[in-house]
Parts: C-alpha cells; structure tokens; sequence
C-alpha cells in the first residue's frame, strides 16, 4: 500500500503543481510582512487542505463530482457549474497564467526592457502552438514528461528555499501592506484561491481514479485507506513547500521602488533568489524547468477542457474545441500575469465557496440523511452572498458591501459560511430527505 501511495502522491502532486502554486507564496511572504503566520496560515487552509479534501471526497464516488452534484442539487446546475470551471482552470485563467509565469520567470529576466516587453507575444505563440501540437495527439509522453520534470523542478525550489533561508533568514520581514495588515488571516485564505487547485480538484478526480484503478487494488478498503494515506502525504508536502516560499519571500530582501510597481511580487522574488544563490547562469536552467513544468500543464488542460466539452456537448468535435481553447489562451495570455490574476480573482471569490459549500454537503451527506430541498437552499444561499458580495465590491456599491461585512465572519473574509450553516441546517430538518 505504501508503494502505491507513493506512485499516487506523485501522480497527484504532478497534476497540481504549476504556475500559482509557484508565484503566489513568496508574493504573500513578502506582501504579509510581520503578519506573516496568520496568513500563510490562511493560504495553505485554503491552498492544501480544501484542495485535498476536495479531490479525496470525489475520488471516493467513481463517477465524481458531476453524479454528487447532479444526484443533490440538479443536472442543469451540475452542467452549468461545471461548465463555468472548466473554463476558470482552462482557457481564462489557469491555460493562460501558466505561459505568462513560464516567461515571466524565466524568459523575461533575462531580456531588456523593450524586448520584454515584445517578447511575451511571440514566446507564448511558440508555446501555444507547441501545447495544441501535444494536445491534437496526447501520448505518453506527456505523462512521461510530467512525471519526470515535476519531481527535479520540486527538488530545485526545496534547494532553493533551504539555501535561501539560510542566505536571507535573519533578515527582518517588512510592514504588512495592503489588507494584509487588518485581515491578514482572511487575506491569505483568498490568496489561496488564486492557486485553484480546489476547482481543478473536481475536474482532476475522475481523471485521478481511472489512474488509480491501473494500480490494481485488492478492495475498496486497500483503496479508500492508500487515497487518505496519499492525501495526508500531499498535503504535508504542499504545505512544506508553500510555507518555505512564502518564508523566503518574507525575508528576501525587496526594494521599495519594486514593491511600489506593478510588478509580480512573486515572480520577483524567484528569479532574483535563483540569481543570487547560484548566480545568473542559473537563470536559464531556472527558464527551462518552468517552461517545461508549465507546459505540461497547458498541454494536459487543453486536453482535459476539450473533453469534458466534447462529451457535454457533442455537436461540436474535440479538435474544434481544442483549437477554440488553445487561441483563447493565447489570447488571454498576452493581457500578461497581473491582468489575468486581477479579473480572474472576481470569478475565483464566487466560484471557491460555491466548491467548499458542495464539499461539505458531500461530506455531511454521507454521515447524515439531508433534505435535496434543502442542499438546493444552501447553494442558493452562498451564491447569492457570494455573487452579491462580488458585484458590491466591483462596482462600489456600499451599501451592499457593508450588508456583507456585517455578516458574521465576514471579518475573515468567510461571509458565505454562516448562511451556509443555515442552509445545512434546513437540509437536516427539511423532509424528504435522502442519504449519500
């Protein structure tokens, strides 16, 4: 079991790790400042442990998330929540932000300014041409690749961050900034959003259990023990690594004509550290581990999204969809990495608590009979906090936002939890009610 719990958490930690779980530490490590605990603290509850407890809780039903969701609230919701997630982790958020982090961290760097500048276009048509190449004709090799490189990219950031901390430990951290210093909890807790490995989660499981079942498992028993066992492994790792990056942006040191630009802190703080520990030769092995890493990554969620819409909706075929995904992708990724991160976050803070609030429905279900009505209430419950709260923020419209802030937990940017306990709580009481 311990075996396959090993092939497992390498299989699992190679289809998450990519571009957010790379920049966003350090960016919160050096943002966070002297509130740097209780933020990395936010950031792995929501970066790890949601995450994890996401993919383990689908994985456990063999047709995944879309019969959960189809069985506790409806089919046309499984549909259409499916469908908005799959284009938040395909082309307008997660396909995109892994090509402008492979440029931005390695290739950028190491150009001018006005080439740089250029350059971005031109790297990331390459780089969609090569990923919808390997997309039109997935094999092996892409497996192959992946397995290989995201192994040696991770023992790259560990040496990395053990030999940065021991170079930049002492240093003193700076002020906390922005909300960082009233809320630096709820603060991190968003920031793990922008990892979306929670929604990537729900798309990955079913993927994740047609691999598993290669394994060959004696019993459901040998399998739901090695699936917990491996999470526990990948959540331990996961956190290990987000707390040394965010550590490290912490300490690094970061001039203040840096931290007043609009410059990615994160992509910032890697390729300098990199420079500055094994110096600048180091920038161009740095380039191509994340570029390979990232394109990986493209390459597998072309993949995935183009199926997932072929089977949904099969009028159109799966190279019409992945040529449509492969050009949005490239589109979006020339908006560059702080455009995307700033309009996917609206989405993000909608999508997260609607998966959370799924999750936990899921989990209680299968303790607890629970009223379908009621589940339906929940959801409605948070999406309409959630979208509110959204739409009040982006459009400054203040007596919708104080509405919110005055919800209890709000305070750690949680305000969708309560009328999530109250929607639960008609599911328990509500009749008609079913088990998981």
């Amino acid at each position: 079991m311990i075996k396959k719990a090993g092939l497992t958490g390498l299989l699992l930690f190679g289809m998450f790790f990519g571009a957010g779980n790379l920049i966003f530490p350090p960016s919160l490590g050096v943002l966070s400042g002297d509130h740097f605990w209780p933020a990395i603290l936010g950031f792995v509850l929501s970066g790890v442990g949601i995450a994890i407890l996401t993919l383990i809780i689908g994985m456990l039903n063999p047709k995944g998330y879309v019969d959960e969701i189809s069985q506790k609230i409806s089919p046309w919701f499984a549909t259409l929540y499916l469908v908005i997630l799959y284009l938040s982790i395909g082309p307008f958020f997660a396909i995109p932000r892994t090509a402008t982090v492979a440029y931005e961290v390695g290739v950028s760097p190491m150009l001018s300014q006005n080439i740089s500048e250029q350059g971005l276009s031109v790297f990331t048509l390459l780089y969609f041409l090569t990923a919808y190449f390997i997309a039109l004709h997935p094999s092996k090799i892409l497996d192959s690749i992946g397995r290989l490189l995201t192994p040696i990219f991770a023992l790259l950031i560990v040496l990395l961050m053990g030999l940065g901390i021991a170079k930049y430990g002492a240093e003193f951290p700076p002020p906390a900034t922005g909300d960082y210093i009233k809320n630096a909890f709820g603060t991190g807790f968003i920031e793990g959003y922008n990892t979306l490995d929670a929604l990537a989660s729900v798309a990955f499981s079913v993927v994740a259990i047609q691999t598993l079942k290669q394994l060959g498992f004696r019993s459901r028993k040998e399998y739901i023990s090695t699936i917990w066992l491996v999470g526990i492994v990948v959540s331990l790792g996961f956190s290990v690594l987000y707390i040394g990056l965010a550590y490290l942006g912490n300490h690094f040191p970061v001039p203040q004509d840096v931290m007043n630009a609009d410059t990615n802190k994160g992509v910032y703080i890697l390729s300098q550290a990199t420079q500055a520990i094994f110096g600048e030769s180091a920038q161009w092995f740095l380039a191509v581990m994340v570029a390979m890493t990232c394109f990986t990554t493209t390459a597998g969620l072309i993949v995935s999204t183009a199926e997932f819409f072929a089977t949904r909706f099969p009028r159109f075929s799966y190279k019409h969809y992945a040529t449509l995904f492969t050009l949005l992708g490239l589109g979006v990724a020339n908006l560059g990495l702080n455009a995307i991160i700033r309009f996917s976050l609206p989405v993000l803070l909608i999508l997260y608590p609607i998966t959370i609030t799924i999750v936990m429905l899921v989990v209680v279900n299968k303790c607890f009979s629970l009223s379908k009505r009621g589940m339906q209430l929940t959801i409605a419950f948070v999406t309409v906090v959630s979208l509110t709260g959204v739409l009040g923020e982006q459009y400054q419209v203040l007596f919708i936002t104080e509405w919110i802030n005055r919800l209890p937990f709000a305070d750690l940017s949680l305000p969708w939890l309560m009328p999530a306990f109250v929607g639960l709580t008609l599911a328990m009481i509500l009749p008609r009610q079913k088990g998981g």
